[in-house]
């Protein structure tokens, strides 16, 4: 078995998942377009002779990079006369089959769907190009069942996805305090309940979940239903940063068109820019996107704390992916994956150098 490759128990679901996303919605996807100033620039050249460049995303805010940039046409304007086409996913492992079958070209994603994508392909199908933003991941509970982190045991704790980013930082977090949990079943001294981000509302109002592992926006609204913030991940981490959400891109598209990525960096540099000097345009901006993504946006009680929680970056954080590899391996949905290679930061620091910002590193997992 390759050092890159998973245990063959969790191939099977890693692999079943996806399957069943395309089967039930093409990914657990859809596509969405904007009003006029988020069409291609008239008169623009195509940037590498492309019609359009296919770009996902997760309709959490810890993708607040790209629904900030699809928004505000940050994106679109970066890609002039090549059209900016979206697709919002439900959580990220559904996002990475997406682009290793081809269908996608770049996309925002959480590091651990980045990884599992990367050991799957043996470091064929994808890149970590530039980070988008860290934090913003909270465990909330019911604070009558569930007082400490010790009164965690015997319950029954829910995350978005099978092998997504919080569910490996659960796992983790479980086995570090020394209990046991099998990690395909999620049966064990915790009961990790995978469920949509969308269903966790209503599966805590209704009792079936005593508190939940995940992303804001979803958080927030648990904490608005009732439950109380038990941990920040932020908390766990050195410096408190980590992160959340990457920006990949296949490998082949890459390769053919090198200029369309560099545009679409362009856009998250200036994307992230807008967002820290505006916070509050920016999370209204946001909130907007989300309305027109899902038809609803997030009232100011959880739109507002949960914005507060989530730091954009353009660094990809590379030293904390690497953790959460290790992460992954403790819990048992990997063997030790060999991760260099994972990125290229090279077309990222170019646009970060004519923009006069510092550059970024890989922590040497960059391609040689």
């Amino acid at each position: 078995m390759p050092a890159t490759s998973v245990p063959r128990r969790v191939l099977v679901v890693l692999a079943v998942l996806p399957l069943l996303a395309l089967a039930a919605c093409g990914y657990g996807s859809r596509a969405v377009d904007g009003p006029a100033r988020q069409q291609a620039v008239p008169g623009a050249a195509r940037i590498d002779g492309l019609d359009s460049v296919r770009i996902g995303y997760l309709g959490n805010l810890t993708h607040g990079t790209a629904l900030v940039g699809h928004h505000e046409g940050f994106l679109q304007r970066a890609l002039g006369g090549t059209r900016a086409r979206y697709q919002v996913f439900n959580a990220g492992p559904s996002e990475i089959e997406a682009i290793n079958s081809g269908s996608l070209d770049i996309g925002w994603i959480g590091p651990s769907p980045a990884i599992n994508g990367y050991t799957r392909s043996e470091g064929r199908n994808l890149r970590i190009v530039g980070g988008s933003a860290s934090g913003g991941v909270k465990l909330v509970v019911d604070p009558e069942k569930i007082r400490t982190l010790d009164d965690v045991k015997g319950h029954r704790i829910a995350t978005p996805q099978f092998g997504n980013t919080q569910d490996v930082a659960l796992l983790d977090w479980i086995a570090q305090r020394g209990w046991q949990v099998d990690a395909l079943s999620g049966k064990g001294d915790v009961s990790v309940v995978r469920a949509d981000n969308k269903v966790v509302p209503d599966a805590y109002r209704s009792g079936s979940i005593d508190g939940a592992w995940v992303p804001e926006p979803t958080a927030s609204r648990l904490v608005a239903d009732g439950a109380k913030v038990l941990l920040d991940e932020t908390d766990l981490w050195p410096e408190k940063k980590f992160v959340i959400t990457n920006i990949v891109v296949s490998q082949k598209f890459l390769e053919e068109h090198p200029k369309a990525v560099e545009a679409v960096l362009k856009a998250s540099v200036e994307t992230n820019g807008w967002i820290n000097a505006h916070p509050q345009e920016a999370k209204a901006a946001a909130n907007a996107q989300l309305r027109a993504d899902a038809g609803r946006e997030l009232p100011a009680g959880i739109l507002d704390p949960a914005w507060e929680s989530i730091r954009f970056t353009d660094d990809p954080l590379a030293g904390t992916l690497a953790a959460q590899a290790e992460h992954a391996v403790r819990a048992g949905l990997l063997e030790r994956p060999t991760l260099t290679g994972i990125y290229d930061v090279a077309p990222l620091n170019r646009v970060l150098t004519a923009a006069g910002e510092p550059t970024v590193g890989d922590t040497g997992l960059g391609v040689r």
